[in-house]
């Protein structure tokens, strides 16, 4: 059974979302604008392991030069990627 998130977990996320390349802060607060308040607790989760990536590497899958890999390369992370480049 999957574990409840608090409130904190997801306010958490606008904090993670800082990033130090300004594209990916763009880019990551224009999909929260868009589309936080539709997230599940399992698109909190996968955002908080995406945000795991190194600020280069998740510009490059962003941007669509390179694709998910390892441990990010899972559907929950997939969908919400290409919600990202959609916006």
């Amino acid at each position: 059974m999957a574990e409840e998130l608090s409130g904190l977990d997801r306010a958490r996320l606008r904090w993670r979302a800082r990033r130090g390349l300004l594209e990916n802060d763009l880019i990551l607060t224009r999909f929260l604008d868009t589309y936080e308040t539709q997230l599940t607790d399992q698109d909190v989760v996968a955002l908080t392991r995406l945000f795991e990536m190194g600020d280069n590497e998740l510009l490059d899958v962003l941007l669509g030069r390179t694709g998910l890999q390892g441990d990010y390369d899972r559907p929950d992370i997939h969908r919400l990627v290409e919600q990202m480049k959609a916006l």
